[in-house]
């Protein structure tokens, strides 16, 4: 994967290296990164990142259909069903697996999609780091780049229009459960460093009517739009509360609106088309198993960070799954990983590239800007499944105005 690139990476890594590239990206959003990041960048071949530039954009002109929209908006749970949802979510992560295709070329894999946001603000500012640390490195001094057809002011600008729109900024609130306590709580301050928006807990929020406010300040401020980072999963497992009904039609704008969480999701997947799309059937359709289940996952459709997820499925996993809730699982094919991402030491590592999607407020359709990946060494991607691991975790896809 770029050899040359890995080749000289590789030849002049040292631990003060990777010292001094996460001091930088700290004092960049000046606070402790509590997750794991990766020591390397992933250098993103010009023919994969064409070909995942493709699949991304295909997948999403899937999921966009409206007729596709409306069929799945029964999956949204009637106590979350969100009123004002737009026609299309103002944010789209498309995570693909890079693997090798059947005549050995790299490609991608779905693994999944999510209309929810993702680390746009941090993944900036990681990839700025990682670039200038790598210009000291002969051979690697290039206009290092994870953004896809925009320049840092225009990447910047589309953030901005997406999150903030024509509002102002004190109006504007990234809301999540106990935000300082959060992993992605260096996204939120580095949101607030490019745009101006502050973090929240959903308790310092107050209805009066149809109106949110917050204390901001010292002084009362209204709440005109919502940057949505609460997670659902998170939300019924901590037994959060909020100050208002999710079914209650509230005079706000959300980014992205909620019910994206339910109708773009792992539900969509057996329905799609695509060729880089595993084959995936929900279990509840299952009425044989395969005689080798080895060459399947088993997902619950509505869970983050690979929550719930059975790599190595048994007859005894699905048996333990409910009828009742067959329909939320799906039985999918395993999706075999090319690791050819070369440590200094050890076997060879593996890779998804998430491509991030993002749709201003005054756009018909969302657009492909940037990306983030996630290296592993172990049979899960998330930093938490390889926590225990070097030269794993988050990282960003670079490449180098080569072209």
């Amino acid at each position: 994967m770029q050899s040359e690139y890995r080749r000289a990476f590789n030849a002049h890594y040292t631990p003060d290296f990777y010292a001094r590239y996460m001091a930088r990206i700290e004092k960049a959003v000046g606070c402790e990164v509590p997750f794991r990041v990766a020591e390397t960048p992933f250098f993103l071949p010009t023919k994969l990142r064409a070909k995942l530039e493709a699949h991304a954009k295909a997948i999403v002109s899937e999921i966009c259909d409206p007729a596709l929209i409306r069929d799945h908006n029964h999956g949204i749970p009637a106590q979350y069903n969100v009123p004002r949802m737009d026609a299309v979510a103002h944010c789209i992560q498309v995570d693909f697996a890079i693997v090798r295709d059947e005549n050995g070329e790299l490609d991608g894999k779905l693994v999944e999609f999510q209309g929810f946001p993702s680390l746009y603000a941090f993944t900036l500012l990681q990839a700025e780091a990682m670039a200038e640390e790598l210009r000291a490195i002969p051979g690697l001094d290039r206009p290092w780049t994870p953004l896809f057809n925009c320049d840092r002011d225009g990447y910047v600008k589309i953030l901005r229009d997406m999150i903030v729109a024509d509002e102002d900024p004190n109006e504007v609130v990234l809301v999540d459960l106990t935000p300082r306590e959060q992993k992605t709580y260096p996204d939120f301050v580095a949101t607030k460093m490019l745009v101006g928006v502050d973090c929240c807990d959903p308790s310092e929020l107050a209805v009066e009517g149809d109106k949110l406010y917050r204390v901001r300040d010292g002084k009362r401020t209204r709440v005109k739009r919502i940057y949505n980072r609460v997670v659902f999963d998170e939300l019924e497992r901590k037994g959060a509360k909020m100050p208002f009904a999710w079914t209650q039609d509230l005079d706000v704008t959300w980014v992205p609106h909620p019910n994206w969480y339910w109708v773009w999701s792992k539900f969509t997947i057996p329905y799609l088309k695509h060729a880089s799309v595993p084959k995936a059937r929900f279990l509840s359709d299952v009425k044989e198993l395969p005689e080798d289940l080895s060459k399947y996952v088993l997902k619950p459709l509505f869970s983050f960070a690979g929550t719930g997820v059975v790599v190595d499925v048994t007859p005894e996993d699905v048996a333990r799954v409910p009828e009742a809730q067959r329909h939320e699982w799906l039985l999918q094919e395993k999706i075999a990983y090319a690791p050819d991402i070369q440590p200094l030491t050890g076997p060879g590592i593996k890779a998804e590239v998430r491509m991030m999607f993002a749709r201003p407020e005054k756009d018909k359709e969302p657009r492909l800007v940037l990306n983030l990946s996630r290296l592993s060494r172990g049979k899960m991607h998330g930093v938490d499944h390889n926590r225990d691991f070097d030269w794993v975790g988050g990282t960003v896809g670079l490449w180098g105005g080569e072209e």
